[in-house]
C-alpha cells in the first residue's frame, strides 16, 4: 500500500457550510447561525401581545357594562356569557393568593421577554406563540394590579369561567409545545464525509 502524495496530504478539508451572509457570499456555519430576536421578530411579537391584550381588555369591558356581576346569558347549549370575578390565575386556579399571582406573573413575563430576546429567531412561530402568551399574560396582570381581581365571562358550565386571555395563553403554550416537538423530531441533516483521495 502506498503513500498518497504530499499535494494530497497537505490538500485542507473541505469546509461544509449552510447558509450565507447577508451578502450571500460568505458562508455561515449552522452553529455560527445567531438565533437572537431581530426586528422582524419584535415587530411579530409585539403585534401579537398587543393584539391579545386590546381584545381582552375590550370584552372584559363590554361584559362589565352591560351585565352586573354574576348575571349571565345564554348563548347556545352549555355555554354561556357570565360575568364573574377572579382573583387567582387561569380558570379560577389560586384565587386567594392574589399578591403571589401578581410577582408570578411578572417573572414569567420578564422570563419570557428575555428568552425571546435570545432565541426569538429560532423558530419562525415564536413571535406569534409567544406573542399570544405575553399579551394575555399582561392583561390579566394589569387587571390584578389595577383591581385585585380578573374578569371572566366565558362559561361552559362544567368548566370554570375564563377570559380571552386565559385563551390565548392557552393557545400559545399549545403551539409553542407543538413547534418544539416537531423541531425535535426533523431529522437531522447527515455528515458529508470528506472526498475520497485519488492517485494521480
Amino acid at each position: 500500500m502506498t503513500e498518497p502524495p504530499a499535494s494530497a496530504k497537505s490538500r485542507p478539508r473541505l469546509d461544509i457550510r449552510i447558509g450565507s451572509s447577508t451578502d450571500a457570499l460568505s458562508p455561515v456555519s449552522s452553529a455560527e447561525r445567531p438565533y437572537r430576536a431581530g426586528f422582524s421578530q419584535w415587530v411579530g411579537l409585539t403585534s401579537v401581545a398587543v393584539a391579545a391584550l386590546v381584545a381582552d381588555q375590550l370584552t372584559k369591558g363590554i361584559v362589565s357594562d352591560h351585565l352586573a356581576l354574576d348575571d349571565g346569558v345564554r348563548v347556545a347549549g352549555p355555554f354561556s356569557i357570565h360575568h364573574v370575578h377572579n382573583s387567582g390565575i387561569a380558570f379560577g386556579l389560586f384565587s386567594s393568593a392574589t399578591p403571589i399571582v401578581i410577582v408570578l406573573t411578572t417573572l414569567a413575563v420578564a422570563w419570557m421577554l428575555l428568552f425571546f430576546a435570545r432565541s426569538g429567531s429560532r423558530h419562525p412561530i415564536l413571535p406569534a406563540a409567544l406573542g399570544l402568551v405575553i399579551g394575555g399574560s399582561t392583561s390579566n396582570l394589569i387587571d390584578r394590579v389595577r383591581v385585585g381581581h380578573v374578569t371572566d365571562f366565558l362559561d361552559f358550565r362544567y368548566w370554570p369561567a375564563f377570559n380571552l386571555a386565559d385563551s390565548f395563553i392557552v393557545v400559545g403554550v399549545t403551539i409553542l409545545f407543538a413547534a418544539l416537538l416537531f423541531s425535535e423530531r426533523e431529522p437531522r441533516r447527515q455528515a458529508v464525509p470528506d472526498a475520497p483521495v485519488t492517485r494521480s
